[in-house]
């Protein structure tokens, strides 16, 4: 990493750090200036805990680049544009798209709960994004509120796919590992096994009953007890959902064969998110086929 006196980091000889736009346990985002274009893109930097084996570094750092080349691989609107993958410092940064605005978590958390409608709208536009990266062979792995970005220009944006599963590619998790934030997992992943795309669409139905109940139906005190909780208890009714409710509770059963399926949810979410009600019947199941 180059620094020049009085000004802000350098990565790469190209990406200037200019500020944090977010940061947790597992590193920040920056807004950074890239020097040869001559533009604001976001810059996400990993960092590894203190006292990590090397061996666990290498698999985070692999980890971070699967990132990169999971959404590279999908064009889409709804998905967040990875322009590069610097290296520094002998490790990975990606360069990304500098989406203006607030995650969905952010905006629960500041002005509480959404309208049936509102949040129909915003489902259907991530679920956009998932149904462009299932095309490409890219499972999510992890859709939740914090991971879907709203943009001051109106664009819904799914990022973060840094522990994406790509079909076809190597595991990069330990034996027994649980990837993904508990309250979010579908019940074939927590119970070990082999994650399809109807699981995403499970995590999404579980974002859409946050969104307007203002809690996730299956969370409980320890993440043991959460995932007992989503293999072994009946949904709680949604009570705020109205029109909602059908698409919320088709996308929430346990069986991944009669979720309902992905085309059939962005229809029903775009007509409620135009002010419109689904019918009530019940689709045919459809056959699940695990990547």
């Amino acid at each position: 990493m180059s620094e020049e006196p009085g000004s802000e980091r350098v990565i790469a000889d190209r990406y200037r750090l200019l500020s944090p736009l977010g940061e947790g346990g597992m590193g920040t985002v920056w807004r950074a200036r890239d020097e040869l274009l001559h533009r604001e893109v976001a810059v996400k930097e990993v960092r590894a805990p203190a006292g990590l084996p090397a061996s666990e570094v290498e698999r985070m750092y692999a980890r971070l680049e699967r990132e990169a080349w999971a959404a590279a691989r999908v064009a889409n609107r709804n998905v967040v544009t990875v322009y590069d993958v610097a290296s520094e410092g002998g490790r990975p940064w990606i360069v990304m798209e500098l989406i203006r605005g607030v995650s969905l978590a952010d905006q629960l958390e500041a002005e509480g709960t959404l309208s049936p409608q509102r949040a129909a709208h915003i489902g259907a536009e991530v679920l956009a994004a998932l149904r462009a990266a299932h095309s490409a062979g890219v499972l999510h792995r992890d859709v939740k509120p914090g991971n879907v970005l709203m943009s001051n220009d109106g664009r819904v944006v799914l990022t973060d796919f840094g522990i994406a599963m790509v079909e076809g590619s190597s595991a990069l998790t330990m034996t027994g590992e649980v990837i993904g934030s508990p309250e979010f997992l579908a019940p074939e992943r927590a119970l070990g096994r082999t994650p399809g795309p109807e699981s995403d669409l499970w995590s999404l139905g579980v974002l859409l009953y946050a969104a307007v109940e203002g809690n996730s139906p299956f969370r409980q005190n320890t993440p043991l007890s959460t995932l007992r909780a989503i293999v072994d208890e009946e949904l709680p009714p949604p009570h705020r959902a109205g029109p909602l409710a059908g698409v919320i509770e088709g996308l929430l059963r346990k069986d991944p064969a009669e979720r309902l399926s992905a085309d059939r949810a962005e229809q029903d979410l775009r007509l409620i998110g135009a002010g419109g009600t689904p019918r009530a019947d019940t689709p045919p199941a459809t056959p699940y086929t695990p990547t």
